[in-house]
């Protein structure tokens, strides 16, 4: 019995722990979005890891590269979190957009955690969805 109720007990802390890390990604994510549609592309910066910052170099060309590959980023009309998923020692953090045509977009960010806190390290387009399927 005691066994049981010590898997419960870690099993709930475990529950809790994710779901906190969760807020915090999907907090981090919806901040660089909202930066993002107010063309404040210096914040937008901020909420990405030093390798991209480092990749980029300033938040003008960062800001070009969104506009430019992740439209539906730069303007997005809804945004929906979906899982979080551990994968290789990396948090992904999967996220439905839906452009201002309607369009339906999953994008799959990944994400590091630093001192500062989450920060985004990558984002792929795992392609197009009919919503209606």
């Amino acid at each position: 019995m005691r066994r049981l109720l010590l898997a419960v007990s870690l099993n709930a802390g475990l529950a809790t722990a994710a779901v906190a890390q969760s807020g915090d990604i999907e907090a981090n994510i919806a901040a660089q979005i909202e930066a993002f549609k107010a063309d404040d592309f210096a914040t937008a910066f901020t909420f990405a890891s030093p390798n991209i910052q480092t990749m980029f170099r300033t938040p003008e060309n960062f800001g070009a590269m969104v506009r430019n590959g992740y439209p539906m980023v730069w303007r997005p009309a809804e945004i929906r979190f979906l899982e979080l998923r551990q994968i290789s020692g990396f948090w992904w953090q999967k996220v439905m957009v839906v452009d201002a045509n309607g369009g339906v977009h999953i994008l799959d960010y990944q994400m590091v955690q630093l001192k500062n806190g989450w920060k985004i390290n990558g984002v792929q387009l795992l392609g197009n969805s009919d919503p209606s399927a």
